[in-house]
């Protein structure tokens, strides 16, 4: 991974820890989480009407805009779920595991790449690192009852967001050599919010939509720049990094994400944590100097 992709992923994952916890500090977090969509579609109609006109769309790239938006509804239809029933702490590393432990299998089997044996030492300790932070201390519940996770409806839905990352990370890959990336990003919002919006207007009240709204304005407009900012980052260094080297770096956002639990929702810091920790940070160190 080169210097340049490794900035703007590392950049992207400081960003993504925060939208995260903004939207676990929302109200209704799924409400929260689509009107930073639609927040995102509106507020940036002058950016993509200059980015369309010198980077018309051809058809191909169409397809890549549709399947990345049903996609990322489902994204964000889970993991609006899932912070509205479980902890940032169980959801963000759940979710954001799944993606590293799975997206090189799929980078290499489905996009033909290869990975050389430090990136490959550098995933595992980057997968490890992710798991330490947060199940330090678990290991005998889990071996006792390794089925909870499923069972539990917050880990459930951060599983299966886990899953979603893993599709749209491989299909993005390939989506951004037919899109320019700030532009797919625009329009994967703009899909996202009108694929969402038949579920949440008939699952939530259009007053507490409102409500929402009033409340949490500052916040859904500051969630809807960093998520453009964050996405647009990562499939920037997509076009010049491979997806089995740029899903796993990513994961460095958990690291931040443990930060901002110390000093905003002050949660313990462990010595597992800082273990999973520095696993991550050396795992990222072997990513970025892999040929």
């Amino acid at each position: 991974m080169t210097a340049l992709a490794l900035a703007l992923v590392l950049s992207s994952a400081v960003l993504h820890a925060t939208w995260n916890l903004l939207v676990k500090q929302g109200t209704n977090q799924e409400v929260f989480v689509w009107l930073s969509q639609v927040a995102l579609s509106v507020m940036l109609i002058p950016v993509a009407v200059v980015l369309f006109w010198n980077f018309p769309v051809g058809l191909v790239g169409w397809w890549f805009v549709l399947g990345t938006s049903v996609l990322h509804v489902l994204y964000f239809l889970f993991l609006g779920r899932g912070y509205s029933r479980a902890d940032l702490s169980v959801v963000y590393p759940i979710a954001r595991g799944m993606g590293p432990a799975l997206v090189p299998i799929l980078g290499v089997l489905v996009l033909g790449e290869t990975v050389s044996p430090p990136a490959v030492a550098g995933i595992a300790a980057v997968v490890v690192g992710l798991y330490t932070v947060y199940w330090w201390g678990q290991f005998g519940q889990i071996a006792r009852d390794p089925l909870k996770l499923v069972r539990e409806p917050g880990t459930r839905y951060a599983l299966i967001t886990g899953l979603t990352i893993a599709a749209y990370s491989v299909w993005d890959k390939v989506g951004v050599g037919h899109v320019t990336p700030f532009l797919y990003m625009y329009l994967m919002s703009l899909g996202t919010s009108l694929g969402l919006a038949p579920y949440i207007l008939r699952s939530h009240s259009v007053d507490a939509i409102r409500f929402e709204w009033r409340l949490n304005s500052g916040r859904i407009i500051v969630v809807a720049l960093l998520i453009f900012l964050a996405y647009g980052m990562v499939l920037t260094a997509l076009q010049f990094s491979r997806v089995s080297y740029v899903a796993p770096a990513r994961e460095v956002g958990i690291v931040i994400g443990v930060i901002l639990g110390i000093v905003v929702l002050k949660e313990p810091f462990g010595r597992g944590r800082l273990f999973g920790s520095l696993l991550i940070a050396a795992g990222l160190a072997l990513i970025s100097v892999a040929p």
